[in-house]
């Protein structure tokens, strides 16, 4: 009997410490592939009354209303993580989605990234009003499960706030005052029960995206700015790593970038800078040409400058569903995944470049198309409403393809860019 129970323990220490070695580091950004994490699928029966969520178009979830192009592979989930559509497949069977409030599946995810060798994520969040108080516990509902799950699974996470939509008295009243709310209520990047969250340069990371883009936002660079370095000084809230995203043509402010060069003074507040790449080039050859004439000086200028950067690779985009006809993005398979060439491609290019920390655009986005988790080859047969069927490769033939290329730059070992005390 003793010697059973020596070894039954022999073999928990054994799987502790192969677990314990499994987890991902969160000391730096340094050498890893963060996945954007949107985290914001709901469905009407996941108890938080938000409808179909980020699935429906104009209100509806339904042939001919619908607002992904990709759709998810549900056979791993379990009875209470599936929630039937009004959508058939060809043999006429249910199609059923997920719900991102559902913490099991969340946890599902972030398994899926252990599985595969992923290092983690940065949590999207697009804080609302204090008043929509429905809003603000589904958005709290999720980063706990992203949390938890992340800490169950060795991974890392962060935080990311979302810009779009606001303006400079939204970026007071709602960004801000989110961020407080977080700060007192969480202790969020300083909790020592939370050691899956992301650090960088000896500090938690928080990320702002959307910082400097010439389309007509509501925001200021001046209200930008102030926001950086609250996040960066504030005696209390402060004391973060700021990571910003930026626009594509930052460095000459042209293009998808304002024309002031008040960003790049923004910029060099901030610790880490992440240019928005996706639907800029959409070949194998605009990979090369975009690595050559931008992320190369991208990284020259930043390193001048003692600023880490972090380049955007997508698989392909496709916005067919959601935005039924309107612009020019406005097809299905708008940048074909050329059966994973064209990611890898984005992933060669950048590693040669000196690229040191490359953010994946997106773990679960299947509204653009831009999703590497597991959807399905089998999409539900609609004429009215189109879906990518993966090529025809296994579901989860990109999250294997990003773990790769996650060891690929872990075991690249890349000198971390030049730290300065700023």
């Amino acid at each position: 009997m003793k010697d059973m129970l020596f070894l039954f323990f022999g073999f928990l220490l054994l799987q502790l410490a192969v677990f314990a070695e499994d987890r991902v580091p969160t000391d730096s950004m340094t050498g890893k592939i963060l996945c954007g994490y949107q985290g914001w699928f709901s469905t009407p029966e996941d108890g938080f009354r938000f409808g179909w969520s980020h699935y429906g178009n104009a209100g509806k979830f339904e042939p001919g209303f619908c607002g992904i192009d990709l759709w998810p592979d549900v056979s791993e989930l379990d009875p209470d993580e599936k929630f039937a559509t009004p959508f058939r497949h060809a043999d006429g069977s249910t199609a059923y989605v997920f719900s991102s409030v559902n913490p099991k599946t969340v946890r599902r995810h972030f398994r899926w990234m252990r599985e595969y060798g992923l290092d983690g994520v940065m949590l999207q969040r697009f804080p609302c009003s204090p008043r929509n108080e429905r809003g603000t516990t589904r958005l709290d509902a999720v980063l706990r499960n992203v949390q938890a799950a992340a800490n169950a699974e060795g991974r890392c996470w962060a935080l990311m706030y979302d810009l779009s939509g606001k303006n400079d008295v939204t970026l007071e009243t709602e960004v801000l005052a989110d961020w407080k709310r977080l700060r007192d209520t969480m202790n969020l990047g300083r909790d020592p029960n939370d050691a899956a969250y992301l650090h960088h340069r000896g500090k938690p990371v928080v990320a702002v995206w959307g910082i400097g883009f010439n389309d007509g936002r509501r925001y200021s660079l001046e209200k930008s700015l102030e926001l950086i370095r609250f996040l960066k000084n504030d005696p209390k809230y402060g004391g973060f790593t700021v990571m910003i995203g930026v626009p594509s043509y930052w460095r000459e402010l042209k293009n998808d970038a304002v024309s002031d060069p008040l960003l790049h003074q923004i910029i060099q507040e901030a610790d880490v800078i992440s240019p928005w790449t996706v639907g800029r080039f959409g070949d194998l050859p605009g990979v090369e040409r975009f690595v050559k004439h931008q992320t190369i000086p991208d990284l020259e200028w930043c390193r001048e400058r003692g600023l880490d950067y972090m380049p955007v690779v997508f698989p392909g985009f496709s916005w067919e569903n959601l935005q039924k006809g309107r612009g020019r993005f406005a097809r299905l398979d708008q940048i074909p995944r050329r059966g994973g060439a064209f990611l890898d491609a984005q992933y060669r290019a950048h590693l040669e470049a000196g690229a040191a920390m490359i953010y994946q655009a997106m773990f679960d986005e299947m509204d653009e198309g831009t999703a590497i988790f597991k959807v399905t080859s089998d999409p539900p047969s609609d004429d009215q409403s189109r879906f990518l069927t993966n090529d025809g490769l296994p579901s989860d033939f990109y999250l294997k393809k990003v773990g790769a290329w996650t060891k690929v730059l872990r075991e690249h070992r890349p000198e971390p860019q030049k730290q300065t005390n700023r």
